[in-house]
Order: C-alpha cells, then structure tokens, then sequence
C-alpha cells in the first residue's frame, strides 16, 4: 500500500515513476525532465487536495504529470502555430528508453503518445486498469481497449521490421 504522510514522502517515494510515464508519454526524456519538476511544484501547490482515500499518491501524481504534459502539448501547438511561419522546428530525437532495440524504439516512436502513455501506464508502471484509467480518466473498458489496440500496433510494426 501507498501509505505517505507528507508530500516529501510522496515526491521521494514516487519521482522516478512520474519522470518515466513522463518520458514514454512524451518521447523525449530532456522534456520528460522539465515536465517531472513542473508537475512537481504543482503538485506541491495542490497538495491539500490529495485524498488517499481517493487513491494512492503515485496515482494522484501521475494524474498530476498527464495535466502538466496536456497543458505542454497545447501550449506547443500554439508556440509552433505562431512561429510556422519563421522557421520551419528542429527535431531532435532523443532514445525513448535505454537499453531498447532499434526496432523496438523505432515502433514505439511511431505510436502516438497516448498509445505510448498507456503502455507506459499499464506495461512499465504496472498500474492496474481501473487505476490507469482514472488518470487517464477514461473508463476501464475503454482502458483495457487502448491498450490492446497499443500492443497490437507495437506488435504489427515489429512484425514488419522484422
């Protein structure tokens, strides 16, 4: 069980967790850094609303992290919108995860990020359906549904490359 008492148990407890759903939610671990350390400080913010009895601090914080990571995807959509058209981005593609294949990299970079952020909920952190559902705030089915959809993607493409 996830018992803590204070948010320093909690950030402690269960940084590393929030940076990897972070990394594998959005492909690139140097943004995965930025976003763990916001969605730190905003949970510190919002600390006085975590309700165990609601959940387990890793998931509060989790949902925490996808609202950070949301709220970066738009701010970009919108940053990218408006410098369209002085300059065509950079892209700098960072390893998702160490110690991956090449092949297995190159088919998780080609799912979305939701079908990477709900591998990375269910297959990397382990978290059970009803629980990765609630931070994605779907319902079970429709978790269990992405998921099977994500792996069969993953499978397909590793099929092909191989």
């Amino acid at each position: 069980m996830d018992r803590v008492t204070s948010f320093a148990q909690a950030a402690e407890r269960h940084l590393d967790d929030v940076y990897g759903y972070l990394a594998w939610f959005t492909g690139d671990r140097f943004v995965a850094e930025d976003l763990a350390g916001e969605t730190f400080e905003r949970a510190l913010r919002l600390w006085h609303r975590y309700d165990p009895a609601r959940g387990s601090a890793r998931t509060w914080l989790c949902q925490v992290a996808r609202t950070v990571a949301l709220d970066h995807f738009r701010s970009e959509r919108r940053r990218t919108r408006r410098e369209q058209l002085a300059a065509v981005p950079e892209r700098f593609e960072e390893r998702i995860a160490e110690g991956l294949s090449s092949a297995l990299e190159s088919a998780l970079c080609a799912l979305t990020a939701g079908e990477r952020e709900v591998i990375a909920l269910r297959v990397v952190l382990e978290l059970d359906a009803a629980t990765t559902a609630r931070v994605l705030g779907i319902s079970s089915t429709n978790c269990t549904t992405r998921l099977n959809r994500a792996l069969k993607k993953l499978e397909e493409a590793l099929d092909v490359a191989a």
